[in-house]
């Protein structure tokens, strides 16, 4: 399929539309299939790591954190690109995916695994980067990862499976570094958990009525009018993990202090949304770039001061 309109096939939540509009469209249409015109999903995945990195205490760690950045672009992408590949029938019947290169038939099913093969080979020269204990528990997530597609299939709160995917930074960055305090990791991946099923559910805010037309299960149509309670709830359930996280490490009333900025930014998110507008819910997931750099900051304080 060729379009004449150098902007064909931008989907709406494009960031990077003149950008990617000017590549020649064979390369346009792999860029797309790596969402590299949305990368607010390579900040969603490294965030995590760069918390557990700094929380443990060893400075700035920039080497190891550019490192973990590029790994968060090539997994972030290698697992769009999987997705994709297995989503491709659903994808047609859903207006706001139903032009992704491989539903389109743009970018065919073989072509897409050999861009797959592609992003993880940057992926594995990553992980090599590592300590053989963070290796292994960056590995632990492929399982989890391989079946996340599925989920949206099978269960109406796939946006969980998503926490416990996308936010494994978090004990990869934190056993590259160290091995102990476990329980300190622990409650910041939790937090990190219920982070991802807030942001997830208001993204999913999007597609709630093809979701619906076609069978599609998400957090945000279970919780039907109760989302934005939810969305409240889980971050709630964030900052409070999150809490626990720092008391544990420094058990210092003013080590909290830190996640005030976090804090103040997710309740913004959740007081602000507005469900049944379609602009409103992408603005606010696109924040959480925001809030990840805040909660960085806060993990830095307290692992470093």
């Amino acid at each position: 399929m060729t379009h004449s309109n150098p902007a064909a096939n931008i989907v709406p939540d494009s960031e990077h539309r003149g950008l990617i509009a000017r590549l020649p469209q064979p390369l346009r249409d792999y860029a797309m299939l790596g969402r590299f015109d949305r990368p607010i999903g390579w900040w969603l995945l490294f965030w995590p790591c760069a918390w557990s990195v700094w929380l443990a205490g060893a400075g700035w760690q920039l080497g190891l954190l550019a490192w973990m950045f590029l790994g968060s672009v090539a997994m972030r992408s290698a697992g769009c690109v999987y997705n994709d590949i297995v989503d491709a029938k659903l994808d047609r019947q859903v207006a706001r995916t139903a032009e992704r290169p491989v539903a389109s038939g743009r970018v065919s099913r073989k072509a897409a695994w050999v861009w797959l093969l592609v992003l993880c080979a940057i992926g594995l020269v990553v992980l090599l980067q590592l300590r053989p204990i963070a290796q292994a528990v960056a590995l632990g997530s492929l399982a989890l990862v391989a079946a996340y597609p599925f989920m949206k299939r099978i269960t109406w709160w796939p946006q969980a499976w998503l926490g416990l995917v996308f936010t494994w930074g978090a004990p990869t960055g934190w056993f590259a570094i160290r091995s102990d305090h476990l329980p300190v990791i622990a409650a910041l991946y939790a937090g990190a958990f219920f982070w991802c099923m807030g942001y997830d559910t208001i993204y999913a805010l999007q597609d709630r009525e093809d979701d619906a037309l076609v069978g599609i299960k998400s957090s945000a149509r279970r919780l039907g009018q109760a989302v934005k309670p939810g969305i409240f709830g889980f971050y709630g359930a964030a900052i409070a993990c999150w809490a626990l996280s720092f008391w544990m490490l420094r058990p210092d009333w003013l080590a909290l202090l830190a996640l005030l900025p976090v804090a103040v930014h997710l309740l913004w998110q959740a007081g602000t949304l507005d469900p049944t507008d379609g602009y409103n819910p992408l603005v606010r997931f696109r924040s959480n770039r925001m809030a990840g750099l805040l909660l960085a900051a806060g993990c830095f304080v307290v692992g470093n001061a």
